[in-house]
């Protein structure tokens, strides 16, 4: 079965939206302390879980 084509925005909303989150991390760990820090852990820690979890996905 052939899928339908997807239209370019379907494509990178999810690369974007987790390249968007990165950034806002390392901003967050650059600018301050305390709070900062445990927003910028828990937002640089989406890609490697975004990557774990497609690696055993794909497996399946």
């Amino acid at each position: 079965m052939k899928r339908p084509p997807q239209r370019l925005r379907a494509i990178f909303a999810a690369p974007a939206g987790i390249g968007v989150l990165s950034s806002a991390a390392l901003v967050l760990a650059l600018t301050g302390d305390g709070w900062r820090d445990a927003i910028s852990w828990a937002g640089l820690a989406v890609p490697v879980l975004t990557v774990a979890w497609a690696m055993t996905s794909r497996r399946s």
